[in-house]
């Protein structure tokens, strides 16, 4: 059928697929490399909390069961810990999932969301699927400039995103200027806050965006399982919002849309305080180990407070992208969000990193 794309809506015919980082697998089987390091998808290197293993081992039994809907004891979890109501909790496979229900609940043809250059690729995706017009706003300093994009807002803005720290620049926003952007939309606009790497800034006690939720009832904030907590391949995220706006995303949300062995990995590892202290300690350590590498190399970085770092190689960064897959390193090439010079580089451990550093002196020689 010639015509089958036109069955289709006509912001999903104009859609280009999210590329996600490349799986070991797939390169293994393209060029047949024994040793592979992938550093390109923000994965936690150290990988899960054992105490979250332990509890997918303790569940696995219970597979023939469908989950927990509700996910009553992660939501009891969260709200312990970061001193919320579980009413305020809405649940998500990953926090893309977050971001498509804010999409479905609240986008439509002739509204608008505003964003900003640089910004992660999910956002003009579900923009776009839902038929409404995304504004664009050019970025300042690879970062998100809040004055433009408060300036972009109109009556038909429905939803703006913001990503502190932003994925791929790992660029940070401060505390202040920040609540004074959220706190100066219009009641009218859905501000969404996307904190997936809240963990790696938290320690320094300088974001505390839920204490927003009082005075902003407009404001969800997403968070994710899938970075510091190492359960990527689970997809565990959630959302901080009023009940209000909880209510209308948990009315599109789709039935079990967490299993019930990323629920139960998700609660262990937020009580697995350890392990997050070893992955940030990882972290910071690695973050030095890379820059010192582009120092060493004469590369300019983009200063990150994520797990990940963009690195300008002064030249197109697909092809040293490619010759890196040849000497099995996979990171990530970010030409699509505008930055056709700069790969962004995952922290690995110091052997990953180590192995990436001589790869990249190599190809870049």
């Amino acid at each position: 059928m010639d015509n089958i794309y036109s069955l289709a809506t006509q912001g999903v015919q104009q859609l280009v697929p999210y590329q996600a980082g490349k799986p070991i697998e797939e390169l293994q089987r393209e060029l047949g490399l024994d040793t592979i390091v992938k550093l390109a998808s923000n994965e936690n290197p150290l990988g899960p909390s054992p105490l979250a293993l332990q509890a997918i081992e303790e569940t696995l039994p219970q597979l023939a069961l469908y989950p927990d809907g509700n996910g009553f004891n992660l939501k009891q979890a969260l709200a312990q810990k970061f001193a919320v109501d579980s009413s305020q909790i809405t649940l998500g496979n990953g926090s893309n999932d977050i971001l498509e229900l804010v999409g479905r609940a609240f986008l439509a043809p002739g509204l608008e969301a505003v964003f900003s250059e640089h910004a992660f690729a999910v956002y003009p995706i579900v923009t776009q699927a839902a038929g409404a017009t995304a504004v664009v706003t050019p970025a300042r300093h690879y970062g998100h400039d809040l004055p433009a994009m408060l300036a972009n807002v109109t009556g038909k803005t429905r939803v703006v995103f913001v990503a502190n720290p932003n994925n791929p620049t790992g660029t940070l926003l401060s505390q202040a200027s920040l609540e004074a952007f959220v706190k100066a939309l219009p009641d009218s606009c859905i501000c969404v806050l996307d904190e997936a790497y809240f963990e790696f800034v938290s320690h320094n006690g300088t974001v505390d965006s839920i204490s927003w939720l009082m005075d902003c009832p407009n404001l969800i904030i997403t968070r994710t399982f899938s970075k510091a907590y190492g359960l990527a391949g689970l997809r565990v995220g959630y959302a901080f919002s009023s009940p209000a706006v909880a209510d209308i995303l948990n009315r599109v949300r789709q039935p079990f849309n967490n299993n019930s062995l990323a629920l139960v990995a998700a609660e262990a590892a937020l009580a697995d305080t350890a392990h997050l202290q070893l992955t940030l300690a990882n972290n910071s350590q690695g973050m030095q180990q890379l820059t010192d590498g582009f120092k060493q190399l004469d590369l300019p970085w983009i200063p990150s407070s994520g797990n990940f770092v963009a690195v300008d190689l002064r030249r197109p960064g697909l092809p040293v992208y490619q010759a890196l897959l040849h000497q099995g390193v996979i990171v990530r090439p970010v030409a699509n969000y505008g930055l056709p010079d700069h790969l962004r580089i995952s922290i690995g451990t110091a052997a990953e990193n180590s192995f990436f550093l001589n790869a990249l002196a190599d190809c870049l020689s």
